[in-house]
């Protein structure tokens, strides 16, 4: 490599670690809590307990909670119902209308039931005073800085600096470590010497984990316009030949519990999980939507939506999702780490924490710089030695 093709090298390592470093040790810290979301969000749950019930009891059907749910908030309707395969759960959105959802999502609140008794565990209100829970904060500053789209696009841009960052920083480091073994940390020399040694060192050992979280950071940060593009094309042309015909009111509607069951029947090798109720701006204003999963440890990530009409129960179609839609989904997963039970998390979790070092070590070099101007003997033979081994390595980098 040339000194003029490593500069540019160093340069670009440098100025995009520096510009994403604050925002990425913010990424790592609240990425921490959100490996183990589940189990923090069961700690902190004040809901009643699920009944103890014998093994291969029946649950209870959607219908009857979708009822219960219309009972308690009369002049309400419902928009979403998910039944979990997790735990025996089944949770009911609600808000006075679509039209009230769409302009304030605070205005929707949701109802736990127990799957298998149909009992109320535990319920939201609208425009709850208590605010978000702690997860949610976490992943709202994870995700946008609470600032929705711009902050999504901004922190998906921060991931992009932070991926030619440690793309950067492998180049970097080839010629660097020319004439000393892999992983040498120089813990004889100066405190800035054994940081920066070690900066490259885990950096280096945890590369791929690196590359594998930044890049599917990224496309997790392009969620938002990824449906809306979906939303615009494909979804727009599926629903065109039912423009014009009018939604269906509560009273028209079928059996919620009959259109899981006609989706299960027609997608056999899959697990219906949840349905939007007609009328979503970003669903079909005639038909249930019903999500469902694979169920092998694979499939399970894959999500394919199915149309039933909300009319007459009858099933219509399953939607292919495009290829940048399957990608977000799988990327959901490795991103946070959390589809190979506890010991993946606790592995995602010290490699985050990893992560932290080098970050944190590489903000401490840079700070550092103006100490080292003045290098000792001891470390200008260093740096002596360090050009030597390349002569194309930049002062900056050498020292």
């Amino acid at each position: 490599m040339t000194r003029s093709a490593l500069r540019k090298w160093f340069w670009v390592h440098k100025w995009t670690s520096l510009v994403c470093t604050a925002f990425l040790l913010l990424i790592c810290l609240t990425g921490l809590p959100l490996v183990f979301h589940d189990e923090i969000d069961d700690l902190l749950d004040n809901g009643l307990p699920y009944a103890s019930v014998p093994s291969g009891t029946p649950r209870v059907s959607a219908d009857t909670v979708i009822d219960t749910s219309l009972k308690m908030y009369p002049g309400e309707i419902v928009l979403f119902t998910f039944i979990d395969d997790d735990e025996p759960k089944i949770v009911v959105t609600m808000a006075p209308s679509w039209a009230t959802y769409i302009e304030n999502r605070k205005s929707s609140h949701w109802i736990r039931f127990d799957a298998h008794t149909g009992q109320v565990l535990k319920q939201t209100k609208p425009y709850n005073a208590d605010g978000i829970g702690f997860t949610e904060l976490m992943l709202r500053l994870h995700r946008d800085l609470f600032a929705g789209l711009p902050g999504d696009l901004f922190m998906g841009f921060m991931a992009v600096l932070f991926v030619i960052a440690v793309v950067s920083g492998i180049v970097v480091y080839g010629p660097f470590m020319r004439k000393l073994d892999f992983a040498t940390v120089r813990a004889d020399r100066s405190r800035r010497i054994k940081w920066l040694d070690l900066h490259n060192v885990l950096g280096v050992v945890t590369l791929a984990w690196l590359l594998v979280v930044g890049v599917t950071g990224v496309i997790n940060e392009l969620s938002t316009p990824l449906f809306s593009l979906w939303q615009q094309t494909d979804v727009k042309a599926m629903l065109e030949p039912l423009r014009g015909k009018p939604v269906p009111s509560t009273s028209e509607l079928s059996s919620p519990q009959a259109a899981f069951d006609t989706v299960q029947k027609n997608l056999p090798g899959m697990t219906p999980m949840s349905i939007m109720f007609p009328g979503a701006a970003f669903g079909s204003p005639y038909h249930y939507l019903v999500w469902t999963k694979g169920r092998t440890a694979l499939t399970s990530r894959l999500f394919t939506p199915a149309l039933v009409d909300a009319r007459t129960g009858a099933f219509d179609r399953s939607i292919e999702m495009p290829w940048y839609l399957r990608a977000l989904q799988v990327s959901r997963p490795l991103h946070f780490g959390d589809y190979g039970g506890m010991p993946l998390k606790i592995i995602w979790a010290l490699l985050d924490l990893v992560t932290i070092v080098v970050l944190g070590s590489g903000l401490y070099l840079w700070l550092s710089r103006k100490s080292s101007a003045r290098v000792p003997e001891a470390d200008s033979e260093l740096v002596a030695s360090n050009r030597a081994a390349h002569p194309a390595l930049p002062r900056e980098a050498a020292e």
